[in-house]
């Protein structure tokens, strides 16, 4: 119908295909959804949209600032405690030397002192060797000597003979039956035990009474 009105009017041109246009839209049915998805003038603003922000949600940054302190008081504070606990044991290796340096030097003094004390026991065993005859009273005499100076040390013998068995200073060689003896009782000793400062360091070495 347009092309019959042109041909009829062909000085109306532009302007008649524009009314005829304008014509057909009225007529046709418009999708209120594509007016509210138009971008053109006039169309609703999507309320929903959030303007651009450089700063992440949440965090703003006054709280970064007060993150950023508090995590250098904690290395401070950390560097603090790693010193102190480097200077904690660097002084306790240096004592656990010193004591080591002091307990060798009491132990070498403690040594040089029982030496000089047994050097006249050694004397007298070289009189005794060197004098004729029986020389009995001189190694009885040397050997009391030697009792004292061990005495003055902590050294004490360990009583055996008509004594209780006790396996605390005395370890069991034998049993042997005796009527004249309790059972448990040691009746013969075949070698001393010793206590040093009241500490076994040798158990006596004893026969033990026993019963049929």
């Amino acid at each position: 119908m347009s092309s019959e009105k042109n041909k009829r009017d062909p000085e109306l041109g532009d302007d008649a295909g524009q009314e005829e246009a304008v014509e057909e839209a009225e007529g046709s049915p418009v999708d209120p959804a594509s007016l509210e998805n138009s971008n053109g003038p006039g169309a609703p603003e999507d309320t929903d949209v959030e303007p651009a922000t450089d700063e992440e949600p949440g965090l703003h940054w006054d709280e970064v600032t007060v993150l950023s302190v508090e995590l250098e008081a904690t290395r401070r504070e950390r560097d603090q405690y790693l010193d102190a606990l480097q200077r904690l044991k660097a002084e306790f290796e240096n004592s656990r030397k010193r004591q080591e340096r002091e307990r060798v030097r009491i132990l070498s003094m403690a040594s040089e002192r029982l030496v000089q004390e047994l050097l006249p026991v050694l004397d007298n065993l070289d009189r005794a060797l060197e004098a004729g005859g029986d020389i009995r009273e001189g190694v009885q005499a040397t050997r009391d000597q030697l009792a004292d100076v061990l005495g003055d040390e902590g050294l004490l013998p360990v009583a055996s003979d008509g004594q209780v068995f006790d396996p605390n200073v005395h370890e069991a060689v034998m049993g042997q039956f005796s009527e004249e003896h309790e059972e448990g009782t040691i009746i013969q000793t075949f070698q001393r035990g010793y206590v040093l400062n009241g500490k076994p360091i040798r158990t006596a070495k004893v026969v033990v009474a026993k019963q049929v």
